[in-house]
């Protein structure tokens, strides 16, 4: 039997819009979940991204994996060949996967099964190195689907940034005791403040996490630096988020306590910690990558020049 199967290349693209079509029909228009079980697997995803889930950045993630199949097109385009039957394997899969989540209401399993019917699709219809090129991309997908209970996580994640928070403000010579996870001024300069379960980090952090992912995969390095590079986002979110909480206390005492309990505190982490976040986890790239921004880089070329009397031949 022949282990792959010969397409024409429009008899593909008729296939993937076919099939992009009966997705569609399954995954946005088909109800079964919620309340009732009157929304699809789509609308129940994106509902989900709001503040109780910590994940309103999940909005975002629709246009990175567009972003990431747009980089590596070329290189998609490149690597169509003849498909191969194992990716039946993984559509039925996927699809008995869909059938479950249907049968249990488990919306979440039913959306963990696209990536595996989309990227059988892809290896039947397109070959192994399409599939493993577009394999990350595709199962990008799982990041967007928020963790069940991950409210419980906010707890250390509080006691770590007030940690780091009294740190920091003993540095800036800003007296701080605490009592749970309310902050007291030793000086009495301002009222206490409380760091609530919004300033623990632990939205802050999936966020970091859906970058730092596109990031790695992004990156032309070893696959041990794309590693180091992904979970770098756990330290680096708890150290931004510290260096955030900080700021508060510190405007609080040399500044005006109502802007920084309000004010700053409302928007401290687009102005504050996404830009540090980002520019610390640039400079562990720069480090991973071993080059210096400020110095440039210089190409040798070696020219060879043919002879221009070769030898003549030996009788």
């Amino acid at each position: 039997m022949d282990s792959q199967s010969h397409i024409h290349p429009a008899s593909r693209w008729f296939a993937f819009l076919g099939c992009a079509v009966v997705l569609l029909l399954f995954f946005l228009i088909v109800p079964g979940y919620g309340s009732g079980r009157t929304q699809s697997l789509f609308e129940v995803l994106y509902s989900s991204w709001n503040w109780e889930t910590r994940y309103e950045h999940g909005k975002f993630f629709p246009i990175i994996i567009l972003g990431l199949f747009a980089y590596q097109w070329k290189n998609i385009r490149a690597s169509m060949s003849n498909g191969e039957w194992q990716g039946i394997v993984m559509l039925a899969v996927g699809c008995l996967f869909y059938l479950i989540a249907y049968r249990v209401i488990q919306w979440r399993v039913g959306i963990g099964s696209l990536p595996f019917i989309i990227s059988g699709l892809i290896w039947y219809l397109c070959g192994r190195k399409t599939f493993l090129l577009t394999a990350f991309p595709v199962f990008y997908i799982w990041l967007s689907i928020p963790i069940p209970d991950i409210q419980q996580a906010t707890v250390p994640l509080q006691n770590i940034s007030i940690s780091i928070a009294q740190f920091l403000c003993k540095i800036c010579g800003v007296g701080t005791y605490s009592s749970g996870a309310t902050i007291f001024s030793t000086n009495k300069n301002w009222k206490p403040l409380e760091v609530d379960e919004l300033c623990s980090g632990i939205r802050s952090l999936m966020a970091l996490l859906m970058i730092s992912s596109a990031w790695a995969y992004s990156a032309r390095m070893s696959l041990w630096k794309r590693g180091l590079l992904l979970i770098s986002a756990i330290p680096l979110s708890i150290i931004g988020n510290g260096l955030r909480v900080a700021s508060i206390f510190v405007i609080a005492e040399y500044g005006n306590q109502e802007f920084a309990r309000k004010t700053w505190h409302d928007h401290s982490g687009l102005f504050l910690f996404y830009p540090i976040s980002l520019l610390l986890m640039m400079a562990l790239h720069a480090l991973l990558e071993g080059w210096t921004p400020w110095k440039k880089r210089t190409i040798k070329r070696t020219i060879v020049q043919a002879d221009p009397c070769p030898p003549s031949p030996v009788p």
